[in-house]
């Protein structure tokens, strides 16, 4: 009898049998005829209990349409002694559902891709690729949708992500409001006269800016703003200024508050505090070899030095920056000192901006702070909806054990912890240029996360040079996020943002090789503060 037959989309038939009661010098002969007389013929073997099979047998060269297969069993003289025959329809013509059955992910991913052509917002994509994956896994019972929508829910549940919108509109307040301008005159005034002042002053302006808002487009928007005319008035090229503006927001998601910190230590579960403290390190180093950089293009291009600033000007600036100051002391120093968690620190941030924009500086009215509210609402349900897409399309990818499929193919299982890591940076890099980061980082840490367990790294280590990563490849072509809002708030074209890159992105992606191997650079304050 024949008991089975099978062909996949590659034309390789398997047919399963059984012969009962054949003796030793009888035999089993398999013959496959199609409708235009073509023949192929096999003598599979038969085990002692009687089964015989033929596997993966290239049907190619037969015609499309109905397969006669017969199994004969014949003596040694070729007699036949028992006979039974099946049938199966070979059909090579494409199958769009055989197709996106047979190949899960890139099916899922090619939808994305598509939509993503076609101009749609990021969560689109993402409820689409999670509804397309349900829709497979559960072979077209849309029902069971509800288990998508349940891992949204949960994907916005944990209770740290209430920060977020916190530091959202704290960043809105303080960009809308005088802070900004109050640190960039502190800087300035300590800086500006040396060579590449300017520049120098730009770079530790977003990083004193992120120690205050923790957002890179905020950085961009509220430093770039402002300084983009001095130092044009200065004499450098707008090319330059544009990638060291958007390249220097970078700094923001390390320096803590950090966005993505939040977003990676609810995602891997890790500490949040330890995330932040770890930022710092990497966030003053980027600083320094941006403010290298700067003086030696300076120094080349012969760009003049601005006047210096006398004491008295140094301690007016100090004493107007007092106020904006207290942020990354509430901040940090709440956090470090074990007075607040990040999220009853994003709480008193709000109400620090409030104080500080609306009764010390008087710039904002009450008017004021609801188109403010209302800004940072339309941004947090943005970031929220991208969360809870985000992580209902993990569970689909996790279910289906995709991620299992992906890291078989590259064998990350044999790697040690350098080339885990080296894989680690080079797939957040490679993702933020295309996508937004936030996405990334839902998508790709539960990828990622059994190999980081299995293979003993410090998930603290392995979230800052993610973020880094992700940071990097925000302000990196084709489809960098901060490259876009440069081009929006600055009204230049597409080249010209990128033009002056390279080599910030170089020295960003030293530093991240630095990290790998010297984690001291991050770990350091972190072993201080929390070991």
């Amino acid at each position: 009898m024949i008991e089975e037959t099978v062909i996949d989309q590659e034309l390789r038939l398997s047919v399963y049998g059984f012969a009962e009661d054949v003796e030793p010098w009888e035999r089993v002969t398999l013959t496959l005829a199609d409708g235009k007389g073509k023949i192929i013929e096999r003598a599979p073997r038969i085990n002692k209990l009687g089964n015989w099979e033929v596997e993966g047998l290239d049907i190619s060269t037969l015609a499309d349409g109905q397969i006669k297969i017969t199994a004969e069993v014949k003596d040694d003289r070729g007699n036949i002694q028992a006979q039974t025959a099946s049938s199966v329809v070979l059909d090579t013509s494409f199958s769009l559902r055989d197709f996106i059955n047979n190949h899960f992910a890139l099916s899922i991913f090619l939808l994305m891709i598509v939509l993503l052509l076609l101009g749609f917002p990021m969560k689109i994509p993402l409820i689409a690729g999670a509804t397309l994956g349900v829709y497979l896994l559960y072979e077209g019972d849309l029902s069971q949708t509800q288990f998508m929508i349940q891992q949204m829910m949960a994907g916005i549940r944990p209770a740290a992500l209430i920060a977020v919108p916190m530091f959202i509109l704290s960043a809105d307040i303080m960009t809308r409001g005088k802070s900004a301008e109050k640190l960039i005159d502190l800087v300035m005034a300590f800086v500006r006269h040396i060579k590449g002042g300017l520049a120098v002053s730009t770079a530790a302006a977003c990083t004193v800016f992120g120690a205050v808002s923790g957002s890179t487009q905020a950085t961009v928007v509220a430093i770039g703003s402002p300084l983009r005319p001095e130092l044009l008035k200065g004499g450098y090229k707008d090319s330059f200024i544009l990638a060291l503006i958007v390249n220097s927001s970078d700094i923001a998601f390390l320096i803590p508050p950090s966005i993505g910190m939040i977003i990676y230590g609810i995602v891997a579960k890790t500490s949040i505090p330890e995330l932040f403290i770890a930022g710092i390190g990497p966030g003053l180093l980027i600083l320094l070899l941006f403010s290298i950089y700067s003086v030696i293009h300076a120094s080349l291009n012969k760009i003049p030095t601005e006047p210096k600033a006398s004491w008295a000007e140094r301690g007016l600036a100090v004493y107007h920056a007092l106020w904006p100051l207290g942020f990354p002391v509430i901040i940090i120093g709440g956090i470090f000192g074990g007075i607040f968690s990040p999220t009853e620190a994003a709480a008193v941030s709000v109400a620090y901006a409030i104080l500080l924009e609306g009764f010390v500086f008087k710039t904002m009215k009450l008017g004021d702070f609801y188109a403010t509210a209302l800004s940072t609402g339309l941004v947090t349900a943005v970031v929220f909806i991208l969360v809870g897409a985000g992580a209902a399309f993990a569970w689909v990818l996790s279910y289906a054990q995709v991620p299992q499929q992906i890291l078989g193919m590259i064998g990350i299982d044999e790697m040690g912890q350098y080339g885990v890591l080296f894989v680690i940076s080079i797939a957040f890099f490679i993702g933020c240029m295309f996508v937004d980061p936030i996405v990334v980082i839902l998508i790709l840490v539960p990828i990622f996360a059994p190999v980081v367990r299995n293979v003993g790294l410090d998930p603290v280590l392995v979230g800052t040079i993610i973020t880094l990563q992700v940071a990097i490849g925000s302000a990196t072509p084709p489809f960098g996020c901060d490259i876009f809002t440069a081009i929006a708030i600055f009204k230049r074209p597409y080249l010209e943002v990128i033009k002056g890159t390279p080599p910030f992105i170089f020295i960003l992606l030293s530093v991240g090789v630095a990290l790998i191997f010297f984690p001291e650079i991050a770990l350091y304050l972190r072993d201080v503060a929390f070991r």
